[in-house]
């Protein structure tokens, strides 16, 4: 049963809903009535064309219906700047007669079109004071509420141009009878806010003898609307009488009020007493307004939430303005009271009311973060309110966080060189899903990054860097992705400062790209206009020449030459914003002739958008500089005028033609003037640009110069090294081979001589071979020494033999033998003293076979110099012919330089080798003598050993004592020799 109900109800819908929407088609398809009024009607509309619009106010001011009446005040500003006497003269009379009685929607447009008046200053306010104060205080006391304070607003602003006299006629003297407790609330009320706004127009003593009483009676007041409306007028009655006034008259006031049982008395006294600490002095605020805060903070827990969200907007401006009459203690018990408002409602869940306010008080916090930083000291910030911070920025609530994005810009700016320790917070609201956050962020993002990037170059290294570049665009692509196109367009004219904020390497890679692609593919105008202006920024900033030309590259080829005429067009536009962003030159040189081609455009777009963009173009040639490209600027005039068959475009062309003929009379000299230093400002910096630019080029080209050198001497180092070992070992292994063939000569001249001997000689000459034998292996002086020593035994046992056969000698044979003996000895000498220099001519000679290795060394080096040489030359011809590498070849040519310098050195150690070998030479010379001396020698040797066969026999014959003991005496005195 159930489900048969249901179902007959299902039916019943689906057949319903189809009726009603065919009973609505009928209703669509009856027969419009043609007109809406009568006839009668119709006349009581219709006005004669032929009244001027005075005429026609004051006739629908007097027969009109009330909706009529209506449209004439309402346009009644209008009539004002038209007319001014003829409006005052004649309608403002008619307005005053129906506002007499009228309803309340007369009255609202009848007293906003009196404040428009009085607002925008259209008439002298002397001239016709009478005739809209009277009609303003007439209405002031109407009986509906909205009406009345409509009028009082009116009111408010005409005291502002009203002379003194006409205040104190018109409204000071009602104000007095108003103020009375005879009288209503409302106008009570409306006595208050007159009384401070009168105020500021009169000198201390009208205020203090005629308003101060009356503001002291209304204080006091039985109604606590009263007592807090004029509470709140107080700041400017006491900025009227000055500080001693206040301090004796008003002060006193406050600090009751600031008793009230009432709260929003409390309230308001507590926001004055906060207003007017700048007129206090140090007395005052300690004993009357840090009292009053301490309770505040104590009590604000327990009290309702309106001191409490009062305290959180005025916190700012109590701690800065009490900051020199607090305590520390005092200064850590607001501090923590500030970090307790920060999470206030985090904790506790309650109702809807609830949180609302601690939402308010958490966006207060956030609108009091900057002073509450300088507050605490930047140096303590970590310590003391990054916590809160970094809890408001991640609040659950969007606007607490849309109110930290909106001052984070500032929060930065005071951190100064502690900024990166919000920078997770910064991340956090760039990545923010609400694009609300994204917006309030925006709005002072400059002056954000500016604070963040100060640090330099440095700031690459660093790891957060990158997270930083990559929010960015991410929060690019999802502001481009949703349907915000006014905030793409404000991120895009944020996202310009990066040009002199990033390197431009990193912004060529980076940024440029994705500025370039949203110019190409965006369909919403101003985001493509501003993304033209952003890349035209990145183009002028960018210092190297290879990624300008690519830039333009691709500005002519994707969007000039583009396949689709959208994209010629958006290359107009980008000629329209870089007229503005470059100088004159570089737009002529890159832009003028491109934007002229387009006048062969088959798209009539694309040539109407060139004729109206062509008085631009006019206006950057100069002449006589730009006498060729004006020449084509008119060829492309004189083809739109000949060859246009688009109507539109054939008008365009001819309006521009006569805005081109009054382009130089129209415009003034001082216009023109101030654009040509504009232009030659912007020439200047681009300028300076290119001299950066080129500067940069050099220092990484001797950077990288001096790397390379520093490489290539490291290399030749090694080289040497190995070169020179390979060659140590070369010339010692000549050095041994030299000594070998010397021993081997000497033993041949050694067997020759033996040859020639006697048989009867060798037993006593044979020591003399081998002492040579030695003498001639050994180099150095102490080798020769040893041999000698080895010799002495050898020598004295043949002198010992000579003697024993010499006995028998005659006396005078004896003393020659004697005397050929000690020439012998002597000869000896002689000899192991040229075999020590023999030694030492050795030594020279491997010094000198080294000197040779060396200078074979310093050979290969001239060589490998003259090969470099020849290579820089080649070198140096190519870079002749480029003119922008010049100052490199003049670093080059530096570094042959000091190449020449040192093959002039080595050449001088090459001179000193060849003087080496000469001494060498004279020295081989000098050893011819010695070898003659040696022959001698030889000589003498045979001589003596002829003389001791001789002795021998004659000793065979005769033997004495004394000649004994003479030889014996003869044998040790040799061997001592």
């Amino acid at each position: 049963m159930f489900s048969s109900s249901r179902m007959t109800l299902n039916q019943s819908s689906l057949l319903f809903g189809p009726l009603e929407e065919l009973q609505e088609l009928a209703f669509i398809e009856r027969p419009i009535r043609r007109s809406l009024k009568t006839a009668e009607e119709i006349d009581q509309l219709t006005v004669d064309e032929d009244l001027n619009d005075i005429e026609r106010a004051v006739y629908l001011l007097s027969v009109g219906q009330e909706v009529q009446r209506a449209s004439v005040i309402s346009n009644l500003p209008s009539l004002v700047r038209q007319n001014p006497a003829e409006t005052f003269r004649r309608v403002v009379p008619k307005v005053r007669e129906v506002l007499n009685g009228a309803g309340a929607e007369i009255q609202l447009a009848a007293a906003a079109s009196f404040l428009t008046i009085l607002q925008d200053d259209i008439i002298l306010i002397h001239t016709h004071t009478f005739s809209i104060l009277k009609t303003v205080l007439l209405h002031l006391n109407h009986r509906d509420t909205v009406v009345s304070n409509a009028w009082l607003e009116t009111l408010l602003s005409a005291i502002n141009a009203l002379p003194k006299e006409t205040i104190k006629q018109e409204v000071l003297n009602p104000l007095l009878y108003q103020s009375q407790l005879s009288h209503s609330l409302q106008t009570r009320l409306a006595s208050c806010r007159i009384l401070g706004k009168v105020a500021c127009k009169f000198d201390t003593h009208i205020v203090k003898k005629e308003l101060l009483p009356l503001a002291q009676s209304l204080c006091q007041d039985v109604e606590l609307e009263v007592r807090a409306c004029m509470c709140r007028q107080l700041e400017s009655i006491a900025r009227a009488t000055g500080v001693d006034h206040t301090r004796t008259e008003l002060l006193p006031e406050l600090v009751e009020l600031a008793r009230d049982e009432e709260s929003s008395v409390r309230l308001a006294a507590f926001d004055t007493l906060i207003n007017l600490m700048e007129m206090m002095d140090s007395d005052d605020r300690l004993h009357v307004v840090v009292p009053m805060v301490m309770s505040v903070c104590e009590v604000s827990s327990q009290a309702d939430e309106a001191i409490v969200a009062s305290l959180s907007f005025q916190f700012g401006k109590v701690c800065s303005g009490l900051e020199g009459s607090l305590t520390e203690e005092e200064k850590a018990r607001l501090l923590q009271r500030f970090k307790v408002l920060c999470v206030a409602g985090l904790q506790t869940e309650g109702n809807q009311t609830d949180c609302n306010e601690s939402t308010l008080i958490r966006c207060n916090c956030c609108y009091n973060l900057p002073a509450m930083v300088v507050f605490a000291d930047s140096v303590h910030f970590l310590s003391e309110l990054y916590p809160s911070f970094s809890s408001l920025c991640c609040d659950p609530e969007v606007s607490v966080r849309r109110s930290a994005a909106a001052s984070f810009h500032q929060v930065v700016k005071l951190l100064g060189a502690n900024v990166q320790l919000v920078h997770k917070e910064l991340l956090a609201l760039l990545q923010d899903e609400a694009l609300e956050v994204v917006d309030a962020l925006m709005n002072h993002l400059e002056e954000t990054l500016e604070a963040v990037l100060s640090r330099g170059e440095n700031l690459v290294l660093d790891n957060k860097f990158p997270e930083l570049l990559s929010a960015l665009l991410l929060v690019e692509q999802k502001v481009g992705c949703s349907l915000r196109w006014r905030l793409h367009e404000k991120l895009l004219q944020r996202y310009s400062c990066l040009a002199r904020l990033l390197p431009g390497e990193l912004l060529h890679q980076s940024f440029s790209p994705r500025i370039f692609t949203i110019l190409t593919t965006n369909k919403v105008l101003p985001v493509q206009r501003e993304a033209a202006r952003t890349f035209c920024t990145f183009l002028r900033y960018n210092r190297k020449h290879e990624q300008r030309q690519e830039m333009m590259e691709r500005l002519i080829q994707d969007l000039a030459q583009g396949r689709s005429y959208w994209n010629r067009l958006r290359f107009l536009d980008v000629c329209e914003t870089a007229s503005d962003i470059f100088s004159r030159k570089y737009f002529n040189k890159y832009f003028l002739i491109p934007a002229l081609e387009l006048v062969h455009d088959p798209v009539a777009n694309v040539r109407y958008k060139l004729c109206q963009l062509l008085p631009r173009l006019r206006s950057s040639l100069r002449l006589p500089a730009d006498k060729q490209l004006l020449q084509q600027l008119d060829f492309c005039v004189q083809k739109l005028l000949c060859r246009e068959k688009d109507k539109d475009v054939v008008a365009t062309i001819r309006k521009t033609v006569l805005e081109l003929d009054k382009l130089d009379l129209a415009e003034p000299f001082h216009k023109r003037q101030e654009r040509d230093l504009l232009d030659q400002k912007k020439e200047k910096e681009e300028t300076l640009l290119l001299e950066m630019e080129q500067l940069e080029r050099q220092q990484s080209e001797g950077k990288l110069n001096s790397e390379k050198h520093t490489e290539r001497k490291r290399r030749d180092s090694k080289t040497s090294l190995s070169a020179i070992k390979s060659m140590s070992v070369s010339s010692s292994g000549a050095t041994l081979s030299s000594s070998g063939k010397e021993m081997r000569k000497a033993k041949l001249s050694r067997s020759r001589s033996l040859s020639s001997q006697p048989t009867t000689s060798k037993p006593a000459n044979s020591d003399r071979p081998l002492k040579v034998k030695e003498l001639s292996s050994m180099s150095g002086p102490g080798k020769s020494s040893m041999s000698l020593s080895k010799d002495e035994p050898l020598r004295t046992a043949h002198f010992s033999t000579a003697t024993q056969s010499s006995s028998s000698m005659p006396v005078l044979i004896r003393s020659n033998t004697t005397s050929l003996l000690e020439r012998a000895s002597t000869l000896d000498h002689r000899r192991s003293s040229m075999d020590h220099r023999t030694s030492s001519l050795d030594q020279r000679d491997h010094r000198t076979s080294t000197l040779d290795h060396r200078t074979c060394n310093m050979d290969h080096r001239n060589n490998m110099m003259e090969q470099r040489t020849g290579t820089m030359d080649h070198r140096t011809t190519t870079m002749d012919q480029r003119d922008h590498r010049t100052s490199t070849m003049d670093h080059r040519t530096t570094t042959m330089d000091q190449r020449d310098h040192r093959t002039s050195t080595l050449d001088h150690r090459t001179s000193t080798i060849d003087q080496r070998d000469h001494r060498t030479s004279t020295s081989d010379h000098r050893t011819t003598p010695i070898d003659q001396r040696d022959h001698r020698t030889s000589t003498l040797d045979q001589r003596s050993k002829t003389m001791d066969r001789g002795c021998g026999v004659k000793n065979s014959q005769s033997r004495k004592l004394s000649i004994n003991r003479k030889s014996n005496s003869f044998s040790v005195q040799s061997g001592r020799d």
